[in-house]
């Protein structure tokens, strides 16, 4: 207990916007796992096609940018919180409208997948804005090992939860014998915890950015090489979102199994996420990084090799450690790169998160358009096997990057400018 009060009492040292916004995201978090996982597995188990699944999350990434780019314009008219509220209900209910059709076709799952990619990319505009504007370099460490404790605690006990009720609502007929209708029910109460996440986030005073221009194509070298990370990151996302459901489904067994897979070691490394965040300092961020990306690559590698069920139980222990430490070391290296970078070319904030966007999004875009090329002209199980391995030893080219980030912004001798302005508004805050 007295262990718990501490930890209390650090949470309440910090910024009153920054520990309601804390709380939005773990209530959130709760609706992530359905977004992530389960929108996956609905496709997977209506289709039996693992290149539809892949073609979702591609347009689920298309989506995305287009949302940074008019959320962009909307946040010099409408409060960020409003727009960051708007974001989580409005991917909540996009997922209910998919989940209520039975139309798996590539033109269906690609136009649902754009409004999904448009209603979450709003979302995720705002928090990268909200998370930049309401922290510092000192505590985002922290603030990024909260919010991944939370997020990893609900991948554990959500799909877990998830699972259980699927299988036994059509074992014991709670739905009748379609198990569609377990997911549309797992839908309304995604929305129901995007209604109380949003009622928290307007709880926060928040300012917007300044209405200027947000839209560049010239960056400062820096920065440049700051998108190449994002390239990088973005990547292996398709497979880190869609790879557990695929290959669950598929070699494994059946929904009550995904949720159990993902119970495997996700306390333990929450656990672990939190206290990386809490006790280590920004010079031990690539570190951090170096762990998640070996983990992640090892796991793929693994998986190749073997291609069973233990193959994949061994992935999913690596990915479910290896994701947030990849997680918590990533973000506050971004924000570090934009907070310098815009006091270098006095510049709003929000082009940078734009940017970066659109960084992630080439990333994805190569990540996942090599697994369509595979599974179209080879074979899907082909395209699943050997696919994440490759981008997985491509990705460790990361290391390198950040360390030469963080060493060319160690002699830029803006970070210590913007630690000291960041602490001064945070004690006026207080």
């Amino acid at each position: 207990m007295n262990r718990l009060l501490k930890e209390f009492r650090v949470f309440q040292e910090q910024p009153r916007s920054m520990r309601i916004l804390l709380i939005t995201n773990a209530v959130y978090a709760l609706v992530l796992p359905v977004i992530e996982i389960f929108m996956a597995a609905y496709v997977m188990r209506n289709s039996h096609d693992v290149s539809k699944v892949v073609i979702l999350q591609l347009a689920v990434y298309a989506g995305d940018p287009l949302a940074f780019f008019f959320n962009g314009i909307l946040l010099g008219r409408i409060a960020v919180k409003k727009l960051y509220a708007a974001g989580m209900l409005l991917s909540a209910i996009a997922l209910l409208i998919m989940m209520s059709s039975n139309v798996i076709t590539p033109m269906a799952i690609g136009v649902s997948g754009v409004l999904m990619g448009t209603a979450s990319g709003l979302f995720w505009a705002n928090r990268g804005y909200l998370a930049l504007s309401t922290t510092n370099d000192q505590n985002r460490n922290y603030y990024y090992g909260f919010e991944t404790f939370f997020a990893t605690i609900s991948s554990v006990i959500v799909p877990a939860a998830i699972g259980w009720f699927i299988v036994a609502s059509t074992k014991y007929a709670w739905v009748g014998d379609d198990r569609n209708h377990a997911y549309r029910i797992v839908a309304i109460c995604s929305v129901i915890l995007t209604i109380i996440s949003s009622g928290i986030i307007c709880m926060g005073a928040y300012q917007n950015p300044p209405r200027t221009r947000f839209l560049y194509l010239r960056f400062n070298k820096l920065w440049n090489k700051m998108l190449g990370l994002a390239a990088l990151k973005g990547l292996a996302q398709g497979y880190l979102v869609t790879a557990p459901a695929m290959l669950i489904l598929l070699l494994v067994g059946q929904e009550g199994t995904l949720g159990t897979i993902q119970a495997i070691g996700g306390i333990a490394s929450s656990f672990m996420v939190y206290a990386v965040g809490r006790m280590t300092r920004p010079e031990h961020r690539v570190r951090v990084f170096a762990v998640g990306l070996l983990l992640f690559a090892a796991g793929s590698l693994v998986n190749a090799f073997l291609f069973s069920a233990t193959g994949v139980l061994v992935f999913m222990a690596c990915l479910i450690v290896g994701r947030p430490a990849m997680d918590v070391a990533y973000f506050p290296i971004q924000l570090l790169l934009t907070d310098t970078v815009a006091a270098m070319e006095h510049r709003n904030d929000y082009a940078y998160i734009f940017s970066h966007e659109l960084g992630l999004f080439a990333g994805r875009l190569v990540g996942c358009g090599l697994f369509i090329v595979l599974a179209i002209y080879v074979s899907r199980v082909f395209a699943l096997k050997y696919a994440l391995p490759v981008i997985g030893v491509i990705q460790l080219a990361s290391i390198w990057v950040a360390k030469d980030l963080l060493s060319s912004v160690a002699k830029t001798g803006h970070q210590h400018v913007l630690v000291v302005g960041d602490m001064s508004e945070m004690l006026h805050e207080q």
